[in-house]
């Protein structure tokens, strides 16, 4: 099978190591530092247990890759208008394409029934170039749980045993072609789900964000240091029952154990993606994350006062370095 890992970080560098040791044709779309990294050395992941190297293909021109049987795209989310410019040479007339980001993604209002039918939240593709370059017709959603960071290009480095995806059809049927990349994640290693309600495992993943990654681009401190401060507990807490109820009245329940998360949240050494972004004058994952979430409590009619307070500030933040859209 002809892999592309479209987006070689953190996440991408992960997958796409531990796909190439399943035997899978590998490639991934990479750039700068990374990509001469990623030619010279090959992919080097750095686990709990082990060191892992893989060769792959790579090249900051999906041209130079041809027709790929899956497409997994990793980037943050404010590459992914850049992805859909760039994409086209990766695609034959049958390739799925999995979005596994961070965030409500681009395509959570496709497909929506009752009250919300046809809503689309323009801050997710303000040009429509994801409907029209991808189109929902080849997508599937992706989530992914992995505490990973780049200390060097070229190198992933996990701090968490656990590797988790996720993928679903937007419409949530079961598919073949759902069941074959989740076989595909199994071969390679990685614990997989095929979801039957996407955006239901997009909430909970962003529920677990939004409970972290605020606090830690306020604190600059990684979530165990902040999750040991009482107040920012309660925060959390508060944080946690918003996101849910907006869940809930779009009708995509979540089934959370908070408490557990909290508990693990306080050992956890790992420092957010997006607090990572900041540190590094990467743009973040504001919109996305952020003001998509606030948006749709709009659209359900949920009061979010904690998050407003919150949200508003990892903002101005975000705009005060620059690094924000």
């Amino acid at each position: 099978m002809r892999v592309c890992i479209y987006g070689a970080g953190a996440i991408g560098g992960n997958l796409a190591a531990k796909i190439a040791g399943s035997g899978a044709d590998v490639s991934v779309v990479a750039r700068g530092a990374n990509l001469a990294a990623i030619r010279a050395n090959g992919l080097v992941v750095e686990t709990p247990k082990e060191t892992l190297t893989a060769r792959v293909r790579a090249s900051a021109d999906p041209a130079d890759l041809g027709v790929q049987d899956v497409v997994l795209v990793t980037t943050k989310t404010p590459a992914l208008p850049d992805v859909a410019l760039g994409i086209a040479p990766l695609l034959g007339p049958d390739t799925p394409v999995v979005f596994i980001i961070n965030g409500v993604p681009w395509w959570y209002c496709d497909g929506l029934s009752g009250p919300h039918a046809g809503t689309r939240l323009d801050m997710l593709d303000p040009t429509g170039v994801l409907h029209d370059k991808v189109g929902t017709a080849r997508t599937l959603g992706g989530v992914v749980y992995a505490a990973c960071s780049v200390p060097t290009p070229g190198v992933v480095r996990i701090t968490s045993p656990h590797n988790r995806v996720i993928v679903g059809e937007i419409d949530n049927r079961m598919t073949p072609r759902a069941e074959q990349i989740a076989a595909l994640l199994k071969a390679s290693g990685i614990e997989e789900k095929v979801s039957t309600d996407i955006r239901a495992d997009v909430w909970t993943k962003l529920l677990v964000n939004l409970g972290s990654a605020p606090v830690a681009v306020l604190t600059g401190a990684p979530i165990n240091v902040s999750m040991a401060e009482r107040p920012i507990e309660q925060a959390t807490r508060a944080i946690y029952a918003e996101a849910a109820e907006i869940a809930q009245k779009l009708g995509s329940p979540v089934s959370l154990d908070v408490e557990a998360w909290i508990a693990a949240g306080k050992k956890l050494t790992h420092k957010p993606s997006m607090l990572q972004d900041l540190e590094l004058g990467r743009r973040m994952e504001i919109i996305t994350m952020f003001e998509a979430t606030l948006a749709l409590a709009r659209l359900a009619g949920v009061a979010t006062p904690m998050l407003d307070l919150i949200l508003a500030l990892d903002v101005i933040r975000a705009k005060t370095a620059r690094l924000y859209g």
